[in-house]
């Protein structure tokens, strides 16, 4: 018998469902769900799939995150978003299993001009940030064993992102208009990979206490912060190579100069101050981690 915990890990076609993967090799016995062989839409799945697995970990990487479409497909974002967190909650707690699960910086309103904190009002402008936001509620409510880590602005080498677009347009385009007034931490997913693995593994290794200590919502981002436009430059400004020395123009506009179905908070930087206080663990700062992805990018071969 394996004396490797058993993790489960949703939506592994994800971004940071793949680090996970690469994160957990080596140290855990890792069954990875896609969208495919784990519909989070379907309750009676999850369930059949959670009990044939009997997991010491469960990792809720899968999500909705189609924000603007998300506006026009309420019902599949809930399902989503909202029921399936709280139904792994139960099968996390019927099989005495750790819940960890991501939301986001999007259950505030933006509103606030100082690093949000974990008990700061709750606020979500769009239909995104309010499933998710009843996904952690759900979770509350079953309690059991399990951390929710928020997080903001998530990238990689793969997928679909911020980065990646702004190197194809890039690669198109001599100038772009980037929206200067909303500000986060870029975080990525590696990142947030590592620090998910350290901090489960020290709960295997009861470093943290009893659950009553250390269960509950967390803020997990890159440290640090930049607007979008500034992010775009710093991309811009790395990735010489991979533009073939091209340096597109990078206009700051406002906002309201590029609507959208639904509503971003202007201020997403959140506070990690408990994050470190309770498992000394803080990610890498933004301009460091997207060095690492760049790099990551350059490897890849072209076409």
């Amino acid at each position: 018998m394996s004396i490797w915990p058993r993790v489960l890990v949703t939506g592994v076609d994800g971004q940071v469902g793949r680090a996970l993967l690469q994160s957990f090799a080596g140290s855990a016995e890792v069954i990875g769900f896609n969208r495919g062989s784990l519909d989070l839409a379907n309750a009676d799945q999850i369930r059949e799939r959670v009990r044939a697995v009997a997991p010491d970990i469960i990792v809720n990487a899968g999500a909705y995150t189609a924000v603007d479409r998300a506006e026009s497909e309420r019902d599949l974002a809930f399902a989503i978003n909202a029921r399936a967190p709280g139904i792994l909650a139960e099968e996390a707690l019927r099989a005495s299993a750790l819940l960890i699960h991501y939301s986001t910086d999007y259950v505030f309103n933006g509103s606030k001009r100082r690093p949000w904190v974990e008990d700061d009002a709750t606020d979500p402008l769009s239909v995104y940030g309010a499933s998710k936001l009843a996904g952690e509620q759900a979770i509350r409510v079953v309690g059991g064993r399990h951390l929710i880590f928020r997080t903001s602005w998530v990238y990689g080498p793969e997928g679909k992102n911020f980065v990646l677009t702004m190197l194809r347009l890039g690669r198109e385009r001599d100038s772009l208009n980037v929206v200067d007034d909303q500000i986060g931490a870029p975080t990525t997913a590696a990142e947030l990979a590592r620090a998910t693995h350290a901090i489960a593994d020290g709960i295997l290794e009861k470093k943290f206490g009893a659950p009553s200590s250390w269960s509950g919502v967390y803020h997990m981002t890159c440290s640090g912060s930049v607007s979008w436009c500034r992010f775009a430059r710093a991309i811009f400004k790395r990735a010489h190579r991979l533009l073939d020395g091209k340096t597109p123009k990078v206009n700051p506009i406002a906002t309201s100069d590029y609507p959208t179905p639904a509503k971003r908070p202007r201020n997403s930087v959140l506070s990690n101050d408990k994050l470190h206080r309770t498992f000394n663990v803080r990610l890498a700062p933004w301009q460091a981690a997207l060095d690492k992805v760049i790099a990551e990018i350059s490897k890849q071969p072209k076409g």
